[in-house]
């Protein structure tokens, strides 16, 4: 089947290296991180570092998720005409319900508040994408169906998440995957927000398109025990390059959501390996994670906006590029992204 390619036509992000889309791509060029001590301990007495997001006032829990979607939205939608947000269906990407400390009562009220502190009310086609770190690739899915109806003129997809609880740090950190002074193979913690409004392609100059979807599911996941072949990554990127016509050596460079652990690279370049049919003389992987810390459902928007804003800006290696996901419970998702300069 042909992919019906999506145009990702505006974006905000907030981070801790920033509170919108060009602040954070300019902090990972560059590679400025800003990690401060949290309220929490380790097993050993040392402060949990994290890449936390500083609001004015300061706030937490669901209070902290809707205004950093508040000003992720605001900068995605600013040249949309208040009045015709009404018309966009809203995804709210966020964390997986089985994710140790997710916040209580997420999936009822986060896009109550949202639409509150926002004043508007999104289209009654809007829906909640509890799917974790591949949460914005099946949004993009659900954009490209709900896209085949006319009467939908664009789509906004939102993607909000924090591991800065003590449920969740204490979660990581018995399991050894929290980026301490005694484990070096784990992650930092992080928080964020990040939107997307995508469209259909009407072919103008100078846009991120989504040209292919792909998703893989991976048996031998971070717990399972199993030898690790890379068999649903492998599946998700090949399915995205179909859809987009392409084969992996035509891809200048690859953005993931690798966020330290060795496991998640080891899947990586396994699926290189598997997939890369002619030789490259380079071929990048940018890691969004490394500034902005493990931000979970925002990781999504992270790499699509690293992507648009290095076309944008004139220093990506290429106009193609490779995004993949990862989440713990064996999901899989890949994304083809290609940048139309001008016409």
């Amino acid at each position: 089947m042909s992919a019906h390619r999506l145009a990702i036509v505006g974006t905000g992000l907030v981070s801790a290296v920033g509170w919108t889309s060009a602040a954070c791509a300019c902090a990972f060029r560059a590679k400025l991180s800003n990690p401060t001590e949290t309220k929490f301990i380790d097993a050993h007495g040392a402060w949990i570092m994290a890449h936390q997001v500083e609001l004015e006032p300061p706030s937490k829990g669901m209070d902290q998720l809707a205004k950093m979607a508040v000003l992720a939205i605001e900068e995605a939608l600013h040249e949309l005409d208040k009045t015709r947000w009404h018309q966009l269906p809203m995804l709210l990407c966020v964390a997986e319900a089985e994710r140790p400390g997710r916040e209580p009562g997420l999936d009822d009220a986060l896009m109550t508040q949202i639409q509150r502190e926002l004043g508007v009310s999104f289209s009654p086609a809007s829906a909640l994408v509890p799917h974790g770190r591949v949460a914005v690739a099946v949004a993009l899915a659900k954009a490209r169906a709900l896209l085949e109806a006319p009467s939908v003129p664009g789509v906004l997809i939102v993607a909000v998440d924090s591991l800065l609880s003590k449920p969740t740090l204490s979660h990581y950190e018995r399991h050894d995957r929290l980026l301490t002074e005694a484990n070096a193979d784990g992650f930092m913690p992080g928080e964020g927000a990040g939107a997307l409004w995508v469209a259909r392609d009407e072919g103008r100059a100078r846009q991120l398109l989504c040209s292919g979807l792909g998703f893989g599911m991976e048996t031998a996941h971070l717990d399972s025990g199993e030898p690790l072949r890379a068999d649903g990554l492998t599946q998700a990127i090949r399915t995205s390059l179909d859809e987009a016509g392409l084969q992996l050596h035509d891809m200048d460079f690859r953005i993931t959501d690798n966020s330290g652990e060795h496991y998640y690279f080891k899947e990586a370049a396994l699926a290189l390996t598997r997939l890369m049919r002619q030789g490259k003389d380079a071929f990048d992987i940018w890691h969004p994670a490394e500034f902005t810390g493990e931000v979970g459902a925002m990781s999504g928007a992270a790499v699509i906006v690293a992507a648009r804003e290095a076309c944008l800006k004139g220093y990506a290696p290429g106009p193609r590029i490779l995004s993949h996901w990862a989440n713990d419970a064996g999901q899989r998702a890949a994304l083809a992204l290609e940048f139309r300069g001008e016409s």
